[in-house]
């Protein structure tokens, strides 16, 4: 009998995603607030990015292609030995990092390097097979690699700055990709939940809309990884900003305040907007406030949307209706609790940074822990209805 735990794409992803979220905020706090050691040979501003951007967020990425390929092509989901290799070298690649002061550069460079790759060379064929629409993600999972290997190189140099750069331009491939993928599933959740619930009025599609908004983040990603921190960039920033609120407008948000596995994906999206105006702010006045926009795109969006997906997802995926546990609706606040100390915590707490990081790395602990205990069963359990998957 087939591991419950490897019979699909998203089990061990997520519960990976989960893990990681629960381990790397608390052990980065602790150690710039309270100096717990750190085995990275990085400084630590850069591990905790790194970690969280190819730990936390590439193992979410994976659980969802993983899972949604095959719902897109038709074929076959992923499991066994495959997956349990492609986990496997996550896992070891993690593990290396974290120690990166007992271990050769190359090294740790090389099995970090394998991972997106591996899950190219796994999804590709039923993409490219099907001649599916979704094709153009291996595009961005490659380039995402690129910055993960432009990270390495200037980490090798001794480049902090450079090594920054690299992995804000990762962030900003993600965050196209959230735009892409968010801006399918957002709709179409509250569609057919708000539908599930009676209210059958369509979810407007205006024109122009979606393909300006992916335009203004690419041009975000672009002037980001080539002129960074430019007026031009703010403009930019600004204008995406007001792009993503227009989208939302389609999508009637207010009407899912009842439904929290739904109305988390509106906020994981709200924060989009949010987190480019305050960019916007940043770059082109100086704005105190507005300085850690950065955790705004991260926290508040990405981290809040994969939340989102992920207890949806396993819901969906494990035969379960699709209803999130007061718990996981708890978790929901938490993890936008996080965000709003994070990124304004210094309005209230002047002068205590370290204050800061502690109370929203409690919060984000908080929500994570509760996916854990919630989710870890049933990713890995079989299927309650018996199905295979």
């Amino acid at each position: 009998m087939p591991i419950a735990l490897l019979s699909y794409g998203f089990r061990p992803f997520f519960l990976a995603a989960g893990v990681a979220a629960l381990v790397l905020v608390p052990w980065w706090a602790a150690s710039f607030a309270f100096g717990a050691p750190l085995a990275s040979a990085w400084p630590p501003t850069l591990w905790h990015a790194h970690e969280m951007l190819f730990g936390f967020i590439a193992a979410a990425i994976a659980g969802f292609l993983l899972t949604a390929v095959p719902s897109w092509t038709g074929q076959r989901g992923f499991a066994g030995l495959p997956l349990l290799l492609l986990a496997a070298l996550w896992l070891v690649g993690r593990v290396l990092v974290s120690s990166s002061r007992l271990w050769p550069l190359p090294l740790v460079a090389a099995v970090d390097l394998g991972f997106l790759p591996g899950l190219v060379l796994l999804v590709a064929l039923p993409l490219v097979r099907s001649r599916n629409r979704n094709t153009p993600l291996l595009a961005v999972l490659l380039l995402l690699w690129a910055t993960n290997a432009a990270f390495y190189v200037a980490v090798a140099a001794l480049d902090a700055t450079r090594a920054a750069l690299a992995l804000r331009t990762g962030i900003d491939i993600v965050l196209v990709l959230a735009t892409v993928i968010g801006g399918r599933i957002v709709p179409a959740f509250t569609g057919s939940g708000l539908k599930a619930r009676g209210d059958t009025a369509a979810i407007r599609s205006w024109p122009l809309v979606t393909p300006l908004t992916i335009a203004l983040m690419v041009a975000v990603a672009v002037l980001d990884a080539f002129w960074p921190d430019g007026a031009l960039g703010g403009w930019v920033a600004l204008a995406a900003a007001a792009a993503h609120g227009v989208r939302m407008l389609q999508w009637r948000t207010l009407h899912t305040l009842r439904l929290p596995i739904v109305w988390v994906l509106h906020l994981g999206y709200a924060w989009l907007p949010v987190g480019l105006a305050l960019k916007a702010l940043a770059q082109l006045q100086g704005a105190v406030y507005a300085a850690f926009w950065v955790h705004a795109l991260t926290i508040g969006a990405l981290a809040t949307l994969i939340l989102g997906v992920m207890t949806r997802a396993s819901l969906g995926h494990t035969g379960r209706p699709l209803v999130a546990a007061p718990a996981i609706a708890a978790a929901y606040l938490l993890l936008a609790t996080a965000a709003i100390v994070r990124v304004f915590g210094l309005l209230w707490w002047r002068h205590n940074y370290p204050a800061v990081i502690v109370v929203s790395a409690l919060f984000w602990t908080g929500a994570f822990a509760l996916f854990v205990a919630v989710y870890a069963p049933m990713l890995c359990s079989p299927r309650i209805d018996g199905k295979p998957g």
